[in-house]
């Protein structure tokens, strides 16, 4: 900002150790760090890289945060101003009185009630026909999913007694099938 001047690194490097005590290795790093702030520009111009850094860019700069911040500012104030009349406008009719009280204990009552209610129906619930006919259902197919596995153990029993010629009894006891495994009716 002193100079107001446009540098090349090699000069950057002479220069800073001189006037602000920066040792010379560290001015490259030192100066990436400023132009990944955006405190500092480049440009590459033909084979050499040019850095500055102008007081004006860094005043418009500071200038657009701040009317950017003052324009969030103001969206946050219209936006709390929108709430506080939603607030009063739900308030009206909610005021505390005597009948609104008397209603509310109503309220009350009534979903106590329907708490009741829901408690009563579920223990009724094995009644329900709907309820009947989808445990049937599911009955029906675990009986098949039974019988097919019965169907399949029968099926390996058969295939070891030709494969091995192994007795029954044998496979049985192996396997811990019982001697009473036979279809679901």
């Amino acid at each position: 900002f002193a100079q107001k001047d446009v540098f090349q690194l090699k000069d950057l490097e002479k220069i800073a150790p001189k006037e602000k005590g920066i040792t010379s290795m560290s001015v490259k790093e030192i100066l990436q760090s400023l132009v990944d702030d955006g405190m500092v520009d480049t440009d590459r111009i033909g084979t050499s890289n040019y850095f500055w850094a102008f007081p004006s860019k860094a005043l418009h700069a500071r200038k657009r945060k701040l009317e950017e911040l003052e324009s969030q500012f103001a969206e946050s104030s219209q936006k709390k101003e929108a709430l506080e009349k939603s607030i009063e406008k739900s308030k009206i009719g909610r005021e505390d009185t005597t009948d609104r009280a008397a209603l509310l204990k109503e309220l009350a009552a009534l979903r106590q009630k329907k708490e009741q209610l829901k408690t009563e129906i579920d223990k009724y619930r094995e009644c329900d026909p709907d309820v009947v006919e989808e445990m049937r259902q599911t009955n029906q197919v675990a009986k098949e999913a039974a019988n097919r596995w019965t169907d399949n153990i029968f099926s390996i029993k058969s295939w070891a007694k030709r494969k091995f010629g192994f007795e029954e009894s044998k496979i049985d006891k192996g396997f811990g099938i019982p001697e009473d495994l036979d279809y679901i009716d």
